[in-house]
């Protein structure tokens, strides 16, 4: 480890806000040169590496943008920023940890993660609506509680304190988070459309769905001494804004002054609108217009629905990476921090990376990180996502009977051609490449459970036998976060005007739903993510008792043993297993990175989380295809001969394999009995040097399989014995 400090470095092949800068960009023309200086890996570190997820969101505030089309009266939502669009009728919207679509996808995460049920039984409409407008305004009151709360407190402490000052920045930071949808209609319709129906049911009505008409009254006695309900007296507007003792009208003179100063196009309504949101006082007996008043309602509703369904289709394929960079560093679940993995998002297109422009600025930047004996910047593993899987045998459909699935060209997926072209160019930077296929049905655990893994395979046929197949790494399945048939959030029902005052309807078209379709991580996330942070001696001491603090965990085997039931996902399970039928294929032909969802138990404690079944690459061996780690430890241990045989000098490769017990194979071979041993029990490594082709050719053997590496001698001055 004083030597290679990190072997989890993962480059992310995606582009995640094409308004950043990206690897192509910054590395810039490379013509007649070989390496990037220093201080452009530094650059490129410090605006594309990212140590954590809240990092990965502040480097590069994933956005959507929308503007108003006022020919069709509909929001346009669009992940690339609109050109030849004026800037201010552009609205940015940060997708981020307070955005409510993302907020709703990592609750219902951690919720399944925490029951560990399956899909089928798992409630996901407890967890859906939270993209609602009463969610939405639930979360809104939570902090007008803490605004009054603190306004309460700053009020009581005298000019000048500096606890006052401390709590006025507190303030201020409150103000600036509800003050940033002022000017964006589109989060104050939510308030607008729970306004309305406070004040048209008067809140208590709204779960029962009634709505009569209310008059606030009073309990009385009689003249003859009957029990009657009579209206309370009315109060005058005026006297509502005394001071009382929250200080509310204070508060709600701040707000007004703050929206009027903030708003570019002010709005009396919108202005009482936050006032009453924010500060809510006692209600002020004024003549509601009800039709007008339901109409704006239910024109509300339909807009917010409509503008929400775009939108959901618009970021999901956004949501859906950050998912996976979510839990990429998910995966690192230990609570001593050791070798933290670590994530270069190149934040280009695949096709736009291996453009044959643009290959020679990925080869330099990959040449000065992967190929100096210095290991700090060096790239160990690439995620690439979205492979396109074509469904052969559909059903051409000439007339159109029922109404069916829109056809819709799925946008952002990469070919196989595209995945071909990379891994030529990585081969020779040694980097292990986790590739997944397109999100959908027909990738998930429940379709691999019926169908089998052999339509992978098939689409997998043109690595096998080349010389980058030990670099390819196919994941499958992908995670479902929401099943398709499970996606579907009741916004709200419509309003009614009827005799007896207004109420909502229950009946079943008046029921506002969209449609998510779905929302899924691919594969290659997780399992780059549980590679990584498998690499950590820390990780791996949270679940075993032998490990060797001095070594990466590149000899860890996945596969062997019960390690996969110790080292496990944090994804919750999703279906109760697969067949015996296609675990004897997937055993029969040890293909790829497979995870499994099935019932397991280790020293008696059931497994809830999804467990790796495979680790396989696409490098054909005896028994199928090889396992992930052999091409790892072959590259470590390449690594470590260069630096330490000073670029493979023909007496320092004789000295590191000799049996003197300082040279590094005694060294190796005397720390056995460590799950991440470099060489373990069954393992050997040995060598012929042939002269006259000047090669160095090492046998490594793992438990009787041997892998071979070659290097290039270069020759030395003096002979050496052994």
């Amino acid at each position: 480890m004083e030597i290679i400090y990190q072997t989890n470095r993962t480059m992310l092949f995606e582009e995640i806000n094409p308004e950043k800068l990206d690897l192509i960009t910054i590395v810039g023309d490379v013509k007649g040169i070989d390496s990037l200086s220093d201080e452009k890996i530094k650059e490129i570190n410090e605006h594309l590496l990212v140590r954590s997820f809240d990092e990965f969101l502040d480097k590069f505030s994933p956005t959507v943008y929308s503007f108003f089309n006022a020919a069709n009266q509909k929001v346009v939502y669009t992940l690339k920023k609109p050109e030849g669009i004026d800037e201010d009728s552009i609205s940015e919207i940060r997708i981020n940890q307070s955005n409510d679509f993302l907020k709703m996808l990592f609750t219902l995460i951690d919720t399944k993660r925490s029951q560990g049920i399956t899909n089928v039984d798992f409630k996901f409409e407890n967890l859906l609506d939270m993209i609602s407008p009463k969610k939405v305004m639930d979360d809104i009151r939570q902090v007008r509680k803490e605004i009054h709360y603190m306004y309460g407190e700053y009020e009581k402490l005298d000019d000048g304190d500096p606890k006052k000052l401390d709590m006025g920045d507190k303030l201020n930071a409150m103000f600036e988070e509800a003050s940033q949808n002022y000017n964006n209609v589109m989060a104050m319709l939510p308030l607008a459309i729970e306004d309305i129906k406070t004040r048209l049911l008067l809140g208590g009505a709204q779960e029962e769905n009634s709505g009569e008409l209310i008059q606030v009254g009073m309990l009385s006695i009689g003249e003859s001494g009957e029990l009657k309900i009579i209206e309370a007296p009315k109060s005058e507007g005026t006297e509502l804004m005394l001071l009382d003792e929250n200080s509310t009208g204070d508060l709600s003179q701040v707000f007004e002054q703050d929206y009027n100063s903030i708003t570019d196009t002010p709005s009396d309504y919108v202005k009482d609108l936050v006032v009453r949101t924010f500060v809510p006082l006692p209600a002020v007996q004024t003549k509601v217009d009800t039709a007008v008043e339901v109409q704006n309602y239910n024109t509300y509703l339909e807009f917010y629905k409509n503008a929400k369904d775009d939108f959901v289709k618009a970021v999901k394929p956004l949501v859906e990476k950050i998912l996976g960079v979510k839990m990429f560093f998910d995966q690192y679940a230990t609570k001593s921090k050791g070798m933290l993995p670590t994530m270069l998002v190149a934040n280009n297109k695949l096709d736009m990376l291996v453009k044959s422009s643009n290959i020679p600025r990925l080869e330099t930047y990959l040449n000065t990180v992967n190929a100096k004996n210095e290991f700090s910047d060096t790239i160990w593993f690439g995620i690439v996502p979205s492979i396109e899987l074509e469904a052969a045998g559909k059903v051409k459909v000439t007339r159109e009977r029922f109404k069916g699935n829109e056809k819709v060209v799925k946008q952002g997926g990469n070919s196989m051609e595209s995945l071909s072209m990379l891994l030529q160019v990585v081969k020779d930077y040694k980097i292990q490449m986790f590739f997944n296929f397109e999100s959908g049905e027909e990738t998930t655990f429940n379709s691999m459970a019926t169908a089998g893994i052999d339509k992978y395979i098939d689409k997998c046929s043109t690595l096998v036998r080349r010389e980058y197949s030990e670099f390819a790494i196919p994941c499958v399945p992908n995670f479902t976060i929401i099943p398709k048939d499970k996606s579907g959030v009741i916004i709200d029902s419509k309003m009614l005007q009827t005799e007896s005052g207004v109420q909502l309807s229950k009946e079943k078209e008046d029921i506002l739903k969209l449609w998510i379709e779905g929302v899924y991580v691919g594969a290659a996330y997780v399992a780059a993510g549980l590679v990584a942070a498998y690499q950590c001696p820390e990780y791996l001491r949270e679940t075993f008792k032998t490990v060797n603090k001095n070594y990466p965990g590149v000899r860890f085997d996945i596969e062997a043993g019960d390690n996969s039931l110790r080292t496990v996902t944090t994804m919750a399970k999703e279906i109760t297993g697969f067949t015996n039928t296609i675990k004897d294929a997937i055993n029969r032909k040890n293909f790829g990175f497979v995870f499994s969802s099935e019932n397991a138990q280790l020293q008696e404690k059931d497994i809830r989380r999804i467990t790796v079944y495979k680790a396989r690459s696409m490098a054909m061996s005896e028994d199928g295809f090889d396992s992930i780690y052999k091409t790892l430890v072959s590259t470590y241990i390449e690594r470590i001969l260069r630096y330490q045989t000073g670029d493979f000098k023909h007496e320092n490769i004789v000295r590191f394999f000799s049996n003197n017990p300082s040279s590094q194979k005694s060294k190796w071979l005397g720390s056995r009995g460590s799950v991440n041993s470099i060489i373990q029990d069954g393992d050997d490594m040995s060598f012929i040097i042939d002269e006259k082709s000047n090669m160095c050719h090492i046998d490594l053997v793992f438990n009787g399989n041997v892998k071979n590496l070659e290097v290039m001698i270069t020759k030395g001055t003096s002979s050496v014995k052994a």
